[in-house]
């Protein structure tokens, strides 16, 4: 099953994608993509309410906006460095275990929305990620269980301040949790749908030029390991997002370095979980 939420930015409502390729608004059901669905087996009660109202939910608009594809989560837990040749280009070693870092919430916003760049901003870059949707409660949870914890999968672009991350005290939060810094969706697509997780081709354009091409089957960390090392340091909830990292091919890592600029357009997607597209504009830029 494919999820999205559509709408006005801060308006948005819930809808479900069909297997036969229509868009259908779900708002009759009552609830949107926010922690209390997930906690309350939601996807298995939405599943159940289909089958006898899918046929009567109006078709959103063709030119309805996509939102961010869950409500906003608790919180956003970045893994860092976690694709063998992104660590290569960075000049760093493979981790011996998972770094991470979070991602302030009000970065979240529409796949499609204008990426803005903040003020005083010198670095703007790019990051395709694949992020894992938490679909209940995940403390200490063994390796085996993992998977018992995915409800989903979605596209996000890790957008980074290289200056803010690397160059101010060394505290990668500041530099990654920007207005419009976290894109996610289209869709939250379920694991009944996403065979592998640890086998899918993402890339990302920016003006059209091929800059990551990767497969996530480069992660050091795969995703069950991912799950089960970090309830082991703090409680996820359902709706929390995991970013399991980038590969190679960011602007830092280009020789020499690249970075946004207003006017820039970015596209990005992974296999069998919808693209995603930006606009660089400035600060209080239209």
């Amino acid at each position: 099953m494919k999820l999205f939420r559509f709408g006005p930015d801060g308006h948005e409502q819930p809808g479900v994608l069909l297997a036969n390729g229509q868009h259908i608004d779900v708002t009759h059901f009552g609830e949107d993509f926010d922690e209390s669905f997930f906690a309350s087996n939601g996807l298995q009660r939405l599943t159940h309410w289909l089958e006898a109202h899918a046929p009567t939910c109006p078709a959103i608009p063709a030119d309805a906006r996509f939102g961010p594809c869950i409500k906003r989560p608790s919180k956003i837990v970045c893994v860092g460095l976690n694709y063998a040749k992104h660590a290569a280009e960075t000049g760093a070693a493979s981790p011996a275990e998972p770094i991470m870092f979070f991602k302030a919430t009000t970065a979240i916003c529409g796949p499609n929305d204008n990426l803005i760049i903040p003020k005083r901003s010198e670095k703007t870059d790019w990051e395709v990620e694949l992020a894992v949707i938490i679909g209940k409660r995940a403390t200490y949870v063994e390796l085996d269980d993992a998977m018992d914890y995915v409800a989903g999968y979605a596209v996000h672009n890790d957008y980074s301040e290289r200056a803010w991350q690397l160059e101010r005290g060394g505290q990668w939060m500041k530099g990654k949790s920007a207005d419009t810094y976290a894109p996610i969706g289209p869709y939250l697509v379920t694991t009944d749908d996403v065979p592998n997780p640890n086998s899918l081709h993402l890339w990302l354009n920016v003006n059209g030029e091929r800059l990551q091409d990767s497969n996530t089957d480069d992660m050091i960390f795969n995703v069950p390991t991912l799950v089960s090392y970090i309830s082991q340091f703090m409680t996820l909830l359902p709706g929390d997002v995991i970013s399991t990292g980038t590969p190679a091919g960011v602007g830092l890592g280009l020789k020499p370095p690249r970075y946004l600029k207003p006017g820039d357009v970015v596209e990005l997607g992974i296999e069998g979980l919808g693209e995603q597209r930006q606009v660089a504009v400035n600060l209080n830029q239209d």
